[in-house]
Order: structure tokens, then sequence, then C-alpha cells
């Protein structure tokens, strides 16, 4: 089959610093927003050792400012920290506006360093035919059916990749786009009630610092959404609850030549252990509800040696039953290795919102409502890591997440529909106006 390759033309009409004109269909405005938003490279850095880690995403954060004011968010602004902050006021009669909690609208600026950056080349396949698709004249790039079925359900949709270099960004870029031109549906359409919207875009989300230069409080949200899902319908309230462990093991060492009844190698110590952890609960191994115990790091030499692990489950009684579980293994392999002696530390890293969002069902069940109203079917999924929201939700506000329509987030191969985000739009534009109906006293 031959494989069509379509390069991203696009003109945008301007009225201001930054902005885009409110006509035109949703799927080809939230598609050019997205398009300008992705071509800004926002990779985070680890360790970086500032806020934000890159000086790109002050490049995004103020072209936002920009856009959301001329959308109609006077207020817009970014602070010292690279957050964009704003607000749509409510359009609610005096009398009910008060009755109505405020509702938090959240994406991240940053994309993930985990491919090389580059130049990004948005490249879009027009009215897709079906098929695998080539992202470039490079034959060994090929998004294929087989690997994505989903692309079956995306016939006469205008789909997008990159040129398989570089990540898209629709992680978490489409999610800001959503967000403003669902903002541009209600500022242009009066008739469509909701109360007071908070707007947060935040830095270094994928290296783990967004919730730290966030001010959740300040913000003001009663209740928030991150839009940072994937595939279309996708709605979730439960995360792991995770945790990380570090063992220690140390040893005694002696020149090797004289070691005979005096070395204790403390690696052979470690490499049994990592071998010893049970196969069954290995991430490789699971997945669902199924939680693990992943070694992701060991280092050192004869005389101490360190191993990294991640302790995930969904249930916080399953954290400590694998605690244990490590205390059992270390107590046997110190028996195997007279002479090593081994720790173990345990701290937590986040917890599972949905002990908190079990609470309050109705803020997940509206956007299920939401998605339903918008044409799509709600995809109950558990997120398999964790997201803004759970952090958000422990400071007080309580925040499931949202789909945004992308798909292989982290990966060359990441690609998003049109029709998706238009989805995600609609969907935005719902959920506002089913809490102005029903969210009185919540």
């Amino acid at each position: 089959m031959k494989l069509r390759l379509l390069t991203v033309a696009l003109t945008l009409h301007l009225v201001g610093p930054g902005a885009l004109t409110a006509s035109g269909p949703i799927a080809e405005r939230v598609l050019g927003r997205f398009l300008r938003y992705a071509a800004i490279p926002t990779q985070s850095k680890d360790q970086a050792g500032k806020v934000p880690s890159t000086d790109s995403q002050w490049t995004l954060a103020r072209l936002l400012v920009e856009e959301l004011k001329t959308v109609g968010l006077k207020d817009a602004r970014v602070d010292s920290k690279c957050c964009v902050y704003a607000t749509l006021p409510s359009n609610l009669p005096p009398g009910k506006a008060e009755k109505i909690p405020t509702i938090g609208l959240i994406s991240h600026l940053d994309t993930s360093p985990d491919v090389p950056e580059g130049p990004i080349k948005p490249v879009i396949h027009r009215k897709y035919a079906g098929g695998d698709l080539a992202l470039s004249n490079d034959r060994s790039r090929v998004l294929t059916v087989a690997e994505n079925p989903l692309l079956k359900k995306q016939i006469g949709a205008d789909i997008v990749t990159t040129d398989g270099t570089t990540l898209l960004g629709a992680d978490d870029k489409a999610g800001i786009a959503e967000i403003v031109t669902a903002l541009e549906e209600l500022v242009a359409n009066p008739g469509i009630l909701h109360g007071t919207i908070k707007i947060a875009f935040t830095p270094d989300e994928e290296v783990g610092g967004s919730v730290d230069a966030f001010d959740v409080k300040g913000w003001g949200a009663r209740y928030a959404y991150t839009v940072d899902g994937e595939q279309l319908g996708e709605l979730s309230d439960q995360t792991f609850n995770a945790s990380a462990g570090t063992v220690t093991f140390l040893g005694k060492n002696v020149h090797p030549g004289d070691a005979k009844g005096k070395m204790v190698n403390s690696l052979y110590a470690a490499c049994r252990f990592v071998g010893e952890l049970p196969r069954s609960i290995r991430p490789e191994r699971v997945d669902g509800f199924e939680g693990y115990i992943h070694a992701n790091a060991i280092t050192g030499s004869e005389e101490k040696t360190t191993v990294k692990l991640l302790l995930r489950d969904f249930q916080r009684s399953g954290i400590q039953r694998k605690t244990a579980l490590l205390e059992r293994l270390l107590k046997r392999i110190q028996r195997e290795f007279p002479g090593t002696k081994a720790t173990l530390t345990v701290t937590e890293s986040y917890r599972n919102m949905h002990d908190v969002l079990k609470d309050v069902p109705f803020v997940t069940d509206f956007a299920a409502e939401a998605m339903r109203s918008a044409g799509v079917t709600p995809v109950f999924k558990p997120v398999r890591g964790g997201t803004d929201g759970s952090d958000i939700t422990f400071k007080g506000v309580p925040t499931p997440n949202l789909f945004t329509g992308g798909h292989n987030p982290h990966s060359r191969f990441e690609w998003i529909s049109s029709r998706d985000m238009e989805k995600a739009v609609l969907t935005l534009v719902n959920l506002v106006r089913i809490w102005a109906e029903k969210g009185a006293g919540r």
C-alpha cells in the first residue's frame, strides 16, 4: 500500500499578539491551536535546579497569557514560577452564581524529556482513509494499525503525528488547546450558563515539579479536572498509591588477592535480592488494578550497594503488604550472605486520589454525563501512575482526570485526531454547564 504523507500548511488569522480568530469549526480551531503550541519545544529537565526547569516553557506560557486575554479572560497572568492563571467569571444570574462551586481546569506546559528534543515537525494526515501511516520518507517510521488498533475508529478524521524524530506534545498541549477552545466557545455563546471557572497551566509536570510550583489554595477552585488523559472517553478517578524504596547492602572489602574468609561482597547480596523479587508482581507481568514492585536502579561496589525500588498498589494495604514482603526477603538474604548488613527505607510518593473522590462521587459523575452529552462513551480507567490531580486532590481540591484524545505519550509515535480533540472541547463545555445546573450546594 502506498503511504501518503502531508506536511502541515496552516494559515492563522491573528487579531492580537498570539491570538486566533474565534471563527470556524471547533475541530479546525482546536487543531490550529494545538499545532501552534506543539511547534514550541517545551521539554522539561530533571534535576535542573530551577523552576521552570527549561526556559522554553516561558515562551509558551507568555503566548497563552496573551491568547487567554484575547479570548476574554482579562486577568490572565503568568507568575514567577511559570504558572499561568486565569478566570472566566460566572454568567449566572445574581443569587444563583454564589451557590455554584468554582471549577478548575488544568493542563501542563511541558513535554516529556524521554525522547531527544529537536525541531518539532507536526504532520497532518487529512481525512484518514485507513491503513498504516508513514511519518516521513523514512520507511522505518510508520504508525501501524497493528500496534495502534484505535486508528480504525478514525476513518475520515484528520490525524496529527510528527515526522517520527521527536515527541508530538499532545501530552499535554492538546489539553491546553482544548481548554482554551472551550473557553472561547463559552465566551462566544453567553447562552451557555456556567459558574466561575479557574484556569491553570503549570510547568514541569513530567519531572514532578508542577504541584510544587502551583498555588492550589490561592487558585480558588473548589473542584477541578486535569485534562491530561489519553484515548477518547478516558475518565480516571483512581491512581496508584506510590512509595519509593531504598535498600542498602553493606559488605566488607579487602584486596581480592587476600580475600579468602575476609571479603563480604555487598554486590552479591544485592543481585540475589533483585533476582528474588517475585516475578508475579513485576511491572512486566501485571496490568489493570494489579500493583507491582519494580527494581529501577542498582549502584555500588563490594563495600556498599544500593537498590532503588518503586512500590505501587491501588490499595494502601497493598503497599504495606509489599513492604512486609521486602522485609522478609531481606532477612533471608542476610542469612544466605553472612556478614552482610541490609536496611530498607520506604517513603510515600503520592496516594490514590480515589480515597477522596469516592466521598464526592458527583465530581466524576458530572464528567461522565458531560462526555455522554458530547456523544462520548466514558471509559473508566485507573491511572497506572500518578497525575497532578492526585496531589491536588490531597491538597483539598478533588480532581479527576479527563481525556485529551492523545495516544502513545512519551513516544515518537504519539498521535491525536482533530475529531477527538473536538469531543474533548464539547465535553468541557458540557461539564461547566452541568455544574451550573446541578452543582448548587456541592
